[in-house]
């Protein structure tokens, strides 16, 4: 399939039936274009107009908006299904939809004015990597963030900072101990984009550095994740981190069936037997299927927990917090172990270019080096268990 087989995508998605169907649609049209995808090192405008044709942009809008307020699981049911066909395109995509999760963050009024388009794409990082010197009205922003995927193809960016005051960090005024975290939201033309991103994987992602030097930003265009404006699901810090997941199940998943279709008619020339015959490779193909199946179903059953019970109103204990972050953990991990054995399974075919399994493995290696996969995050779930100190409790929806 190519671009000209795309779905008529004239009339806006309504539901996640809707969403996910043209997801699957377009699948193999991502799939046609991923090595266009990768050397170009961003995302192509016409990839960019189909994943915005296909709803996925538009995923969290409430439907107090008019939105089709997909939950968490549904969401990760769509980037999983855009990522069996592109991981760099499902990557942005998941990126691309936290708009209206940070809307929830923001006064209604103000959220509205910025996110008037329900498909409208915001990039940019949450960390702290700058500061914002506090002014009347607002904050002078300075800083250079990494890691902006989708920014070339974004409205609005946002970045994390610590505030300061005359120079110093000023104290978290909730808590009055530890620095004052906000995030600025600002347009994507007020910062420099720097072409850094040339990377092993995940190369089509565009996720590059962006910086700004002394960028006024008025106070109601920033935002805590310890002071949500909504209830529910939606208005912990780490709603933007529950449909990640769905990037490397669905590559896995991608390249479980690749090597199924390829056991289907390959021979092995040293055994005389037919692939589908031999001990090794029915092992190695049902260890894998056990495997991510086992992830998957962790992936999605935490994830449909913790949804209804903030969805009543319930409190979260430390085990309910911690399901979906260690399952989140987990997908990435057993995705990228996966898809190593299959690599390992294939031998030599699979480092030649033809073979989609080494772009995969190095997606997944990569989209591995991100902090929601680390071993900190394993730290935090424990420590906040544990009744100790996470090291990253934005990861575990802790920030106060």
């Amino acid at each position: 399939m190519t671009i000209l087989d795309a779905p008529e995508t004239s009339v806006a998605p309504r539901t996640a039936e809707d969403i996910l169907a043209r997801a699957k649609t377009i699948a193999p049209i991502l799939r046609e274009n991923a090595q266009r995808i990768e050397d170009n090192r961003q995302l192509p405008q016409d990839i960019v107009e189909l994943l915005r044709g296909t709803g996925v942009f538009r995923m969290a809008v409430p439907a107090s908006w008019g939105g089709p307020e997909l939950d968490a699981v549904q969401q990760t049911e769509v980037i999983e299904a855009l990522a069996v066909g592109d991981a760099s395109a499902a990557w942005c995509a998941m990126i691309g939809m936290d708009t209206p999760i940070y809307a929830g963050f923001l006064d209604e009024a103000v959220a509205r004015e910025l996110f008037d388009d329900p498909d409208v794409v915001t990039a940019g990082a949450i960390m702290p990597m700058g500061r914002a010197e506090r002014v009347p009205g607002g904050y002078r922003v300075s800083g250079q963030w990494f890691f902006g995927s989708g920014i070339t193809h974004s409205k609005w960016v946002v970045g994390g900072v610590l505030v300061t005051v005359d120079g110093e960090l000023e104290t978290n005024p909730r808590t009055g101990e530890g620095p004052h975290w906000r995030i600025v939201v600002a347009p994507q033309e007020r910062f420099e984009i720097q072409d850094t991103w040339d990377t092993t994987g995940l190369r089509g992602s565009g996720s590059r550095d962006y910086t700004v030097r002394d960028l006024f930003v008025p106070e109601e265009h920033t935002f805590s994740f310890a002071t949500p404006r909504v209830t529910g699901a939606a208005a912990t810090s780490d709603a933007v981190l529950r449909n990640m997941p769905g990037v490397p199940l669905g590559v896995a998943r991608a390249a479980l069936d690749h090597v199924r279709e390829m056991a289907a008619t390959r021979f092995d020339r040293a055994a005389q037997t037919p692939w589908a015959e031999s001990y090794r490779v029915q092992t190695v193909i049902a260890q894998a299927e056990m495997d991510l199946g086992a992830a998957r179903y962790a992936v999605y059953g935490s994830l449909r927990e913790q949804w209804e019970l903030l969805e009543a109103g319930g409190r979260q204990t430390p085990d309910e917090q911690v399901a979906s972050v260690l399952a989140r953990v987990g997908a990435f991990r057993t995705a990228r172990d996966v898809v190593a054995r299959l690599f390992d399974l294939v031998a030599t075919p699979a480092v030649y270019r033809p073979s989609p399994l080494d772009r995969w493995l190095r997606d997944l290696n990569t989209m591995c080096q991100h902090v929601i996969a680390q071993d900190q995050v394993i730290q935090s779930a424990g420590a906040h268990l544990l009744g100790g100190t996470p090291q990253n409790a934005y990861t575990v929806g802790s920030v106060v």
